[in-house]
Parts: structure tokens; sequence; C-alpha cells
């Protein structure tokens, strides 16, 4: 699996990378990670990424136009062309753009759909590559999330300074779900709001005492001493 983090702050991402099982993954070369500097992107000679919100209000929206210039050169969106259709000549309209076969393009945002473990998985099992997009300040153009991104998701009902935690946080739980990356295959079949440990705590007979979540692991303990 490829995963692509683009964001303004790749020196917040970049330390945790290269710690633990992240890195370790890394140099088994069961995952590909890329941290992308959104500013390479950005627009004119200053390389600005924000603007004032269209229409008045506090603080600094993200532009499109560097998010957008940052999936196509990473190759993550491609024009999209019917059956025998040709690319469109000049300038192309946003919604005519789509993920590239086997990507899947998010984004870090407050108000997305909560990111489970379901979600991990399924990213792990589905996807060859995943682009995160991380946003900052004020919020990120809504443009992003209705033309650029597949899935806009959260990591709960809360407000962070930008979306490297969130991004950190998505990627690590879907890495560790990757075959050959945890030195125990078992391991994340026995976890906490894992699909197995869900199914085996339902289908417990009638009677017995059940965990007050169903789907939290056993209580763990070091050897007594």
């Amino acid at each position: 699996m490829r995963i692509d983090i683009v964001t303004i702050f790749p020196e917040a991402i970049t330390p945790y990378l290269n710690a633990s099982i992240l890195k370790r993954a890394q140099e088994k070369r069961r995952v590909r990670i890329g941290v992308h500097d959104l500013k390479q992107w950005g627009m004119g000679k200053r390389r600005t990424l924000d603007d004032k919100p269209y229409g008045g209000g506090p603080g600094m929206v993200m532009m499109v136009e560097p998010f957008f210039g940052a999936l196509r050169a990473l190759g993550g969106i491609k024009e999209y062309r019917s059956k025998g259709g040709k690319e469109t000549k000049g300038s192309t309209p946003l919604h005519l753009y789509t993920s590239t076969p086997g990507t899947r393009v998010l984004l870090a945002s407050a108000k997305g759909k909560l990111f489970t473990q379901r979600d991990a998985e399924r990213y792990a099992k589905k996807y060859d590559r995943l682009v995160i997009l991380a946003g900052h300040y004020e919020g990120v153009d809504e443009r992003v999330a209705t033309y650029l991104a597949d899935e806009e998701v959260s990591i709960g009902p809360y407000v962070l300074t930008g979306g490297e935690l969130p991004a950190l946080i998505i990627a690590d739980a879907i890495v560790r779900l990757i075959p050959g990356v945890l030195g125990n295959a078992e391991s994340p079949k026995e976890e906490s709001f894992s699909y197995s440990v869900g199914a085996a705590l339902r289908g417990r007979p009638r009677g017995r005492r059940r965990s007050p979540s169903p789907t939290l692991e056993h209580p763990q303990f070091t050897r007594p001493a």
C-alpha cells in the first residue's frame, strides 16, 4: 500500500512516521508513506495557500487550487472520460475529475464522517493507495470536499488546529492492519473494535455475562510478582 499525506506542516508529521511500527513497516516495504508540502503548489510567486472567506467571516480559508495541483501532481485524480470520450482541451471543470483506480482521497475534516475501526479495515483491504489531505486555519474551500475528496473523515466531535493529527491517526490505524506489519498476525483480530472481537462477543450464548461494551478486548495483565 501507498499512503500520501498532503500538509503545510510536514515537519509535524515525519517524526512520528519515522518511529516504532510505522518505521518498521516502511523498512519492510509493507507500505510506502510520502509526506508532501502543499506550499509547493501554492498560487503565484508567494506560493499563497489561503484567502479570506468569500462572503465575509473570521479567519482564512485554504484555497482549492493548491489541493488540486497536489492531487494532479501526485496522480491521485484524473480527468474523467466516458467510454469513447475525449479529454477536454484547456481548463477542465473540477467535477470532471475522479480518483485514479485503486485510490481513495480522504479529507481530514471536523464535519466529516466519524472514522472507525471498520473504516480502517475497509481502506486496508480495498485500496492500494490513500491520499490524505490535511487542512488548516479556518477551514478548507468546500470544493475540495465536493469535487476532489472521496470522503470527509473526522476523528471525533472536536476541533483541532489542523488535519495533521487526524492524518497520522488514520494512517496508523490502517498500516497496522496490513499483513506482515505486526509481529503476530493474530493481533489485529483480537483487539478492541475489531470485527472478530465484536462478532465473537455477540455470538455468546444467552445467559452468559457480556462485556460492558461488545467490541472491547478483554483486560490485559503482565505476569504477577
